[in-house]
C-alpha cells in the first residue's frame, strides 16, 4: 500500500477535525517534519492565514507552526526583463533597434534591496518543502505575481491553490479545507502572462518609436495598449467640446392650474415659428384632452461590480478611482466585505443560504452607537429571503461573485472607508427588499391644435427605495434626471377647460460633458460607447479596455504623464495629452473597440478559448506593423515640450 504523503494527511486532518487541528498537529508534526510553504501576497494577508492554520512562531519573512511555514511577497518580486536584459544592443534608444521582439521572454527580480532579501528567504523555504499553497490573491494579477515566484524560485514541489472570496476565518478555513491543484488555474496565469507579454510589446517598442521620432529626443512619449485608447477618448470629447458651435431653440409651454405644461411638438428651431405658435394660443382656453394613469414596478439595481462602486462613490463623494479601490481593498482585508477586483453583478447560488448570516452582522452592526440597517432589515426578518435570477445566477460567475458584506460586525472604520461600506451594505440588503411600486400620471392638454403635456410620478410603496433614503447625497440631486423626479399633480378632469399662461422661452443647445471619473469608467468598460441600459452595458463587459482592478491605475498613469490633469471633477486633456492623439495616425493605438478586442481575446484565454500564442503572434506583427508605418512618415511633426505644472504653492522658477 502507497505511503500517504505528510501534506495528505495534515489536509485530511484539517477536514476531518477542524476544531481540534492545532492540538492533533501538536503531536503529528514532531513525528513527520512536515513542511508546507504557504505563500501570501502581502505580510498582513499571511499573519491571517497563518493564525488559522497555527503557524504562530515569528521568523524573519515568515512564520512557522504546525507543519506550515507561511511567508508573503509584497505584490510584485517579479517582473519581465527589460530590454538590456535580452541584449546590450537594446539598452541605447535607436529607431535602427526598433521593434524590439525577444526570441524568449523572462523574468527577473525587481532591483530592490528589501526584495531581494525576501525572495532569498523564500527560495530557501521553497526549495525545502514538501508542498507550496499558493495563497496570492484569488484573481489574474495575484496569480501571476506567485507563478512568476515560483519559477524564480525553481521550486519542484506540488503545488496547491487556495482560492477564497473573502477573509473571514471562516472562509480561509473553508479554502484549506477545500485546496485546489494549481493545474485548474493555468488558464489565469497563461491570460496574465498574455497580458504582461502584449502589454511589453506594444508599451516598449511604441514609447521609443514616438519619442525617437516625435519627442525631439526631450520628451519620452509613453503609449500604451490601455493608456492610449483611454486619453483619447478624453482628447476626443474634449475637441467635440471646443468644436461646439450653440444653436438657439424656443420651448413653448403654459401653465395651467398652477402647472407646467410643455408642448409636444419639441424645440422650435427659428424664434418666428415659435412666436407663431404663441400667438396662436394666447387668449385661447387650454382644454384638457387625455388623463392616463398607470402603476409600475422598479427593480431594485443590480450588486456592486468594482466598476460600479467607483462610479457611485466618484458621484457621491467625489472619491477618485484609484481612491475607491484602496478603501474596498482595505475592507477586504480587514475581513467586512469581498474581493473586490469582480466584474460581476452576480452572485453564485451557493452564497444564498450564507445570506441570512450576512444579513444578522449587518443587522447587528452600529456606528456611534447607532444601529443604521436593523430598521430596513426588520420588515423581512424572520422571513425567508427572496431568491431572484438579478441576483442569484452561477452562470454569470466566473472566479468570483459580486461585491458583498461577509456579515463581519465592522469596527474603527475611517470615514471613507464608512462611506464604501455603507454603499456596498446598502445595495445588498436593497436587493432583497421588495421592488418599488409608482404610479405615473400622463395629462396631455390642447390650446386650438397645438398639443401639450405634462408627465407626473408618484411612489405607491417604495420598497428597496428605503435603503437609498439616508444614504442620498447632494450629488445624487446634481445626477438625478427631470423624468425621475417624483412629483404628484393635481387631479385633472378629461374635458375641463380653463384659462392659462403661455411662456416662449430661448435656450441654447449644450455640448457634451466633459468626462469625469464616473463617466470615464463607464466608457472604458462599454469600449467608449455610451450605453444607459444596465443589461446591454453587462453584456459589452466582454470587450472593454482594461481589467475592473486596472482602470484606476490607467487613469492615474495619465495624470502622472502630464497628459491630462483635473478641474474640480472635470478631466482634461493637456496640450502635450492632445498632440500625442493628434500625432498617432495608426488606429490600432488609440482605437477603443480595437482594444477591446483585445481584451476580449485575453478573455477567451482564460476560458480556454484562445490560444495564448496566436494572442502574442499576432501583437508581434501588429508592433512590426506599427514600427514601419512610423519609420515611414515623410512629414516632420514634432510634439511640445510642456512645461512641468507648477505644485500647489510653489512657483515655477523662470
Amino acid at each position: 500500500m502507497p505511503r500517504r504523503s505528510n501534506f495528505a494527511i495534515v489536509m485530511a486532518m484539517l477536514r476531518k477535525n477542524e476544531k481540534n487541528t492545532k492540538r492533533i498537529l501538536k503531536y503529528f508534526v514532531p513525528l513527520h517534519a512536515v513542511m508546507i510553504v504557504c505563500i501570501a501576497e502581502k505580510p498582513s494577508v499571511a499573519r491571517d492565514i497563518a493564525r488559522i492554520i497555527g503557524a504562530t512562531t515569528s521568523h524573519d519573512g515568515y512564520m512557522e507552526g504546525n507543519g506550515f511555514q507561511v511567508t508573503w511577497t509584497f505584490g510584485h518580486l517579479c517582473t519581465l526583463k527589460e530590454p538590456h536584459d535580452y541584449t546590450p544592443m537594446w539598452k541605447s534608444w535607436s529607431l535602427t533597434s526598433l521593434p524590439m521582439i525577444p526570441e524568449r521572454f523572462g523574468i527577473k527580480l525587481i532591483d530592490d534591496n528589501g526584495i531581494k532579501k525576501q525572495f532569498s528567504i523564500i527560495e530557501r523555504l521553497m526549495q525545502q518543502a514538501e508542498r507550496i499553497v499558493n495563497c496570492g490573491d484569488a484573481g489574474q494579477e495575484g496569480e501571476l505575481i506567485q507563478r512568476w515566484v515560483m519559477q524564480k524560485a525553481q521550486a519542484k514541489c506540488p503545488v496547491s491553490r487556495l482560492w477564497i472570496s473573502s477573509m473571514t476565518d471562516e472562509a480561509i478555513r473553508e479554502g484549506f479545507q477545500n485546496l485546489k491543484d494549481q493545474q485548474d488555474y493555468q488558464p489565469l496565469y497563461l491570460a496574465g502572462l498574455s497580458r504582461a507579454i502584449g502589454d511589453w510589446l506594444l508599451g516598449m517598442n511604441a514609447t521609443r518609436l514616438y519619442t525617437l521620432k516625435y519627442g525631439q529626443n526631450r520628451q519620452v512619449l509613453s503609449i500604451g495598449r490601455v493608456q492610449t485608447p483611454t486619453l483619447a477618448l478624453i482628447v476626443n470629447r474634449q475637441k467635440e467640446i471646443d468644436n461646439f458651435k450653440p444653436e438657439p431653440y424656443w420651448v413653448l409651454a403654459t401653465v395651467y392650474r398652477d402647472t407646467t405644461f410643455t408642448a409636444t411638438k419639441g424645440k422650435f428651431t427659428s424664434k418666428e415659428e415659435g412666436e407663431q405658435a404663441f400667438q396662436t394660443i394666447e387668449g385661447k382656453p387650454f382644454t384638457v384632452t387625455k388623463v392616463e394613469k398607470k402603476e409600475g414596478k422598479e427593480q431594485p439595481p443590480q450588486l456592486y461590480d468594482l466598476t460600479s462602486l467607483q462610479v457611485d462613490c466618484n458621484r457621491k463623494f467625489g472619491f477618485s478611482a484609484e481612491m475607491t479601490l484602496n478603501l474596498i481593498q482595505a475592507l477586504y482585508e480587514k475581513k467586512y466585505t469581498t474581493y473586490p477586483r469582480v466584474d460581476t453583478q452576480y452572485l453564485s447560488d451557493d452564497i444564498y443560504p450564507k445570506c441570512p448570516q450576512t444579513m444578522n452582522g449587518l443587522y447587528q452592526t452600529k456606528f456611534a452607537g447607532v444601529a443604521p440597517y436593523a430598521p430596513l432589515i426588520k420588515p423581512i426578518g424572520g422571513k425567508p429571503l427572496k431568491k431572484s435570477k438579478r441576483v442569484f445566477d452561477t452562470s454569470k460567475v466566473t472566479d468570483h461573485h459580486a461585491i458583498i458584506p461577509t456579515g463581519v460586525i465592522p469596527q474603527n472604520l475611517s470615514d471613507a472607508e464608512r462611506k464604501v461600506f455603507d454603499l456596498v451594505a446598502r445595495r445588498f440588503i436593497g436587493v432583497f427588499l421588495d421592488d418599488c411600486k409608482f404610479s405615473t400620471t400622463t395629462v396631455l392638454g390642447e390650446v386650438d391644435g397645438i398639443e401639450f403635456k405634462v408627465t407626473g410620478k408618484e411612489i405607491l410603496e417604495p420598497g428597496w427605495r428605503v435603503v437609498r433614503e439616508k444614504a442620498k447625497t447632494e450629488a445624487d440631486d446634481e445626477e438625478k434626471k427631470p423624468d425621475d423626479e417624483e412629483r404628484t399633480l393635481p387631479t385633472f378632469v378629461k374635458g375641463e377647460s380653463g384659462n392659462h399662461t403661455p411662456t416662449l422661452t430661448e435656450k441654447m443647445t449644450t455640448p457634451p460633458p466633459y468626462y469625469n471619473e464616473a463617466s470615464l469608467l463607464r466608457a472604458m468598460e462599454t469600449a467608449g460607447k455610451f450605453v444607459e441600459d444596465e443589461t446591454l452595458r453587462a453584456a459589452m463587459k466582454e470587450n472593454g479596455i482594461g481589467r475592473p482592478s486596472s482602470r484606476a491605475g490607467i487613469i492615474e498613469t495619465l495624470f502622472k504623464r502630464h497628459y491630462i490633469r483635473r478641474e474640480k471633477k472635470r478631466l482634461v486633456a493637456t496640450p502635450t495629452g492632445i498632440e500625442l492623439i493628434d500625432l498617432i495616425r495608426e488606429e490600432l493605438l488609440k482605437s477603443c473597440e480595437l482594444t477591446g478586442i483585445w481584451e476580449k481575446k485575453l478573455r477567451d484565454i482564460e476560458a480556454k478559448k484562445y490560444d495564448p500564442q496566436q494572442f502574442i503572434n499576432e501583437l508581434k506583427q501588429q508592433v512590426t506593423d506599427i514600427v514601419h508605418d512610423v519609420m515611414s512618415d515623410p512629414t516632420n511633426r514634432r510634439i511640445t515640450i510642456a512645461p512641468p505644472e507648477p505644485e500647489k504653492g510653489k512657483k515655477v522658477k523662470k
